[in-house]
């Protein structure tokens, strides 16, 4: 498993974001539920705030330098986009991107792991 941390590449810099965007998706969510269920109206002004600008904006920033230093294809770059839209989306993106190949040494790591020791 690789450090979280570790921001050393573009894959590892888009897995940090990708997750931090679920995180304030998910910090958003709580905060519509304390305002829209319990009544408390200043319940998403913080959240809202962290996640569109620290969560969204991020993401597709660091979305975008990570399809042109991967060199991403249309597609590609726009699921990355669009997987920043449903909550926790991002995530489905990130994993997806792993298996597929498309995170550089992120995906090479995962296909090791998979693979059958030889003896």
């Amino acid at each position: 498993m690789t450090n979280l941390l570790d921001l050393s590449t573009p894959a590892k810099r888009f897995r940090l974001v990708a997750i931090w965007e679920a995180i304030t998706w998910l910090a958003l969510l709580i905060a519509m539920f304390f305002k829209w269920v319990l009544g408390y109206e200043e319940a998403i002004r913080i959240p809202g705030m962290v996640h569109g600008v620290a969560g969204f904006m991020l993401f597709v920033v660091v979305a975008l330098a990570t399809a042109w230093s991967l060199k991403w294809d249309l597609k590609t770059t726009f699921l990355a986009l669009v997987s920043s839209v449903p909550p926790f989306g991002t995530i489905v993106f990130e994993r997806w991107a792993v298996r597929t190949g498309r995170l550089g040494e992120l995906s090479d790591s995962a296909a090791r792991e998979t693979e059958p020791a030889l003896s």
